[in-house]
């Protein structure tokens, strides 16, 4: 057993605090003085990652629960279920809206922008610590928050909104508009304004950790893609995040002030007319969408980085074409944020506009397609570590292209006009934007899993979770294009007793059900690993992916285990310099196929 610091009486409590500091920055206090839940209340950014995925998991897990009970309902509608018994349409609207806004703002979100930034950031550019700790901790616990108060929207008189997870009014906008609309409403309301408020803190936070702690040598061009993406999905993040914030202070002023910036004169709801102004739901669709549409890129961004990374690390390759791939990660955040007017073809826009935003639409497929282009050229004929993250990095790559062939599609305003709210829509975002990253977020649990726990997960059954997962969300969510066509509208609660084409479909919709149960099973496998290797797992070397970037230098040894080294590390040993950039890999005189960025023993680029 390792020696413990705070007990063993010949130990130098202040030896053990300095090298844990130096290790873990910011949990000095570990070692010299006992805190009650230490992990709860700590600065540290390592702990906090894994705080950020473990809060996604739970999210994760409920979204999970709502969107079985959906499948259910939507094809055995007059099932009686368990603790939700019979589910009526307004239910079924509730399951949607809060089925969307778990999966998009605290797993889609949050795990792969806060969680595995947090985790390896600093370590990646030199770093001994994030800039901004007390901030960052702040940060964590504004989102858990946020977390439990959409979930308390289940409990409160009237139950949680039905108006949609990107809650159009005027229906959110007058609390008589049906059920969960009154307290429901501005529980979701409040809590998605205290996930903008934290989401915006860590933006900050990590902004300034790549802007200001780089270290020695650590240029622009020779930052992994994984800094590049979290870069950029931090300017993101404070551009649309601040614009939602605004909105929704606005919506929550209509509901209870008195003003009307979204309800039109004389609007007609419940049986009650309105007529206390002269707003216009419009300005809603545009303030939501400026955030909406840059929150794909927020989400999807940081699963292009680890990506690229993880291609390179498991064909022995560097990255092709670097500069580029740096470059269209910007392009993507810039264009990003001018085309949230596709969403709107079908509202009554200028068809001027409705024109532009094809255009830009269109010219975002451009740089995407570029990183394809790059990942496809890096893996053609390179030596195939086929592990189990990079077979999830590959399974980004194909449900990337699967689902961004659509987005042309839906960018033409005469297409979309037809396909507007069917199923084809709901098929394309989940193929290209949730479950595309979702298997960015399995390719970085499963690869930097040994810096969290000192362990590696288990390659067969990894595996296994691999392509039941693959196989499932593409029996899943490609038959749902074929719904769209014909035409099914995505928000209907049951087919039966519907037009004759609607009903149609239900045979589809039925199989779609049984691999959505397949989908959700084989995430059991991956919770069993995660859970077995966390205790039970191959302990790992220091560098066990033979990877080239510093998060896996010798200092970055998990913190459990800095107790069974012998040696003593000043603060002038921490210090990193880098000497090249971050995919370094190929045969090398001395045999090896790779050197780390901060290794000095070869010639700088």
């Amino acid at each position: 057993m390792s020696p413990d610091p705070d007990t063993h009486p010949k130990i130098d409590r202040q030896h053990w605090a300095d090298k844990l500091d130096a290790l873990a920055p910011g949990a000095k206090h570990l070692a010299t003085k006992r805190k009650p839940f230490p992990w709860l209340f700590t600065t540290n950014h390592r702990i906090i990652g894994i705080q950020y995925l473990l809060l996604s998991l739970i999210a994760v897990a409920a979204g999970t629960i709502l969107s079985l009970v959906m499948r259910i309902h939507l094809v055995w509608p007059d099932l009686a279920l368990p603790f939700f018994g019979q589910v009526k349409p307004e239910d079924y609207l509730a399951l949607v809206t809060m089925h969307g806004t778990l999966m998009v703002f605290f797993v889609l979100t949050m795990a792969p922008l806060s969680g595995f930034a947090n985790l390896v950031l600093p370590e990646q550019i030199g770093a001994r610590r994030m800039a901004l700790p007390t901030m960052n901790a702040v940060s964590f616990w504004l989102t858990a928050l946020a977390l439990v108060v959409l979930l308390a929207a289940f409990i409160v008189p009237g139950g949680a909104p039905i108006s949609g997870w990107t809650s159009y009014p005027p229906l959110s906008a007058i609390a008589s508009g049906g059920p969960g609309q009154a307290l429901g409403m501005d529980m979701w309301l409040i809590s998605i304004a205290i996930f903008c408020i934290a989401s915006w803190i860590g933006s900050v936070n990590i902004l300034a950790t790549i802007v200001g702690e780089r270290c020695e040598g650590m240029t622009l061009n020779r930052m992994p893609l994984t800094v590049w993406s979290w870069l950029v999905a931090s300017l993101l993040v404070l551009i649309s995040f601040s614009v939602l914030l605004a909105a929704l202070l606005l919506l929550f002023s209509d509901r209870h002030f008195g003003t009307s910036f979204f309800v039109p004169a004389g609007d007609l709801v419940a049986g009650h007319i309105y007529s206390h102004g002269d707003g216009s739901p419009l300005l809603w669709l545009h303030l939501f969408w400026f955030f909406g549409h840059p929150e794909v890129y927020i989400a999807v961004l940081p699963g292009m980085g680890i990506t690229s990374s993880l291609l390179a690390n498991f064909t022995r390759r560097p990255v092709l074409g670097y500069p580029m791939m740096s470059a269209t990660t910007v392009l993507i955040g810039l264009l990003g944020l001018v085309v949230w007017g596709h969403h709107m073809f079908v509202s009554g826009m200028n068809p001027y506009a409705g024109t532009a935003f094809a255009l830009t639409t269109m010219a975002i497929a451009v740089p995407s397609s570029a990183k394809v282009l790059s990942w496809l050229g890096t893996l053609w004929g390179g030596g195939l570590q086929l592990t189990t993250p990079m077979l999830f990095s590959m399974g980004f790559v194909s449900l990337f292209i699967a689902g961004g062939l659509t987005g042309p599609i839906l960018a033409q305003p005469v297409l979309d006009t037809y396909l507007h709210n069917t199923y084809f829509v709901v098929a394309h975002f989940h193929l290209i934007m949730a479950m595309a990253g979702a298997f960015s977020i399995f390719a970085g649990v499963y690869y930097w899993f040994p810096l969290m726990t000192g362990r590696l997960m288990n390659e067969t059954i990894g595996k296994l979770h691999f392509w039941i997962t693959l196989v499932a969300a593409y029996g899943t969510f490609l038959p749902m294009h074929f719904a769209g066509l014909a035409g099914e509208p995505r928000h209907y609660s049951q087919l039966a007793g519907t037009t004759p084409t609607l009903q149609a479909l239900l045979p589809l919709q039925t199989n779609i059900a049984y691999f959505a149960f397949v989908l959700a099973a084989a995430q059991f496998l991956f919770l069993a690993n995660l859970i077995w290797s966390a205790f039970r797992g191959n302990r790992a070397s220091n560098n066990p992916w033979q990877a080239t970037t510093m998060e896996w230098a010798p200092l970055s040894v998990n913190s459990s285990e800095i107790f069974t080294s012998s040696v003593r590390l000043s603060a002038s040993q921490t210090k990193r310099k880098v000497y090249r950039g971050p995919y370094e890999y190929g045969i090398r005189p001395n045999g090896s196929d790779f050197i780390m960025q901060c290794h000095p023993n070869a010639k700088p680029e």
